[in-house]
């Protein structure tokens, strides 16, 4: 297993081009093309506001201001995660003809899933800026540095569930199905649209359960919030368990890897 994981390193130069492929085929035909990754979460952050602020004005607390800001902190980073998963678990049958081919490493499809969508993350970031300045959201330069440990710790958690949906979709395609009803549920599991302090306090251990909780309130922390990085002992911990879930990840996609050309 071990080798075929560091035999990765060979094929930078193809995931790559497969990044640059899908990024460009994903906005092919439309008119605004990559400007949609700037608009998208825009319009879902303009209507969870106007829910939140204008509908339901009392349902987060009065300290959250602007709301927008709060809410666009975690869309951003649960685009880039939903997105993956979705993506990830068909990759491997829309890929089809690619993994057939003898030498075609098959694990390189869910990568670029998830990188294509780190970029959309990343191409998010200048509104978030945008929006921090027009706030007058100060940044702490000493928390800043915890945001590419963030990004990091994402990456690998979302890669590891990346390639055991990938393998397990090839021989269970009930499974696009249950993970569309599981992210629903997982999104209103992570404090997005609510800060942790508005959860009960008698099932916070569930919240604390959940790896997303913990992103979350990270970048929120990060990019929102001004005084002392408090959250970083929960971050480390899901650092160390996000390697794990890539290895064992990865364990169930190796051993899976000689059914998949007869199955796609």
């Amino acid at each position: 297993m071990f080798a075929n994981l560091f035999s990765l390193l060979k094929y930078r130069g193809l995931i790559q081009t497969l990044v640059a492929r899908d990024l460009k085929a994903r906005y092919r035909g439309s008119v605004l093309g990559f400007f949609w990754s700037f608009f998208n979460p825009l319009l879902l952050m303009a209507v969870y506001t106007f829910v939140f602020t204008v509908i339901m004005p009392g349902a987060h607390p009065a300290d959250i201001q602007p709301y927008g800001l709060f809410f666009f902190c975690g869309i951003l980073p649960w685009t880039w995660f939903s997105s993956s998963l979705t993506e990830s678990a068909n990759v491997l049958i829309s890929g089809g003809n690619l993994i057939k081919k003898v030498l075609f490493p098959a694990e390189v499809l869910p990568i670029v899933s998830v990188l294509a969508n780190l970029a959309h993350f990343m191409l998010g970031l200048p509104i978030l800026a945008a929006l921090l300045i027009y706030y007058q959201r100060p940044l702490d330069p000493l928390e800043l540095l915890w945001f590419p440990v963030i990004i990091v710790v994402q990456f690998f958690f979302t890669t590891g569930l990346a390639f055991v949906l990938a393998a397990l979709t090839v021989h269970f395609r009930d499974i696009k199905d249950i993970l569309a009803n599981l992210l629903t549920l997982w999104f209103f599991s992570t404090p997005i649209i609510y800060p942790m302090q508005m959860a009960p306090e008698n099932y916070r251990w569930v919240l604390n359960l959940n790896p997303m909780t913990h992103l979350a309130i990270s970048y929120q922390e990060v990019l929102f919030h001004v005084g002392p990085h408090g959250h970083w002992k929960w971050l480390l911990a899901l650092g160390a368990g996000s390697i794990v879930v890539f290895l064992a990840g990865y364990f169930v996609f190796d051993r899976l890897r000689d059914s998949f050309a007869e199955e796609v």
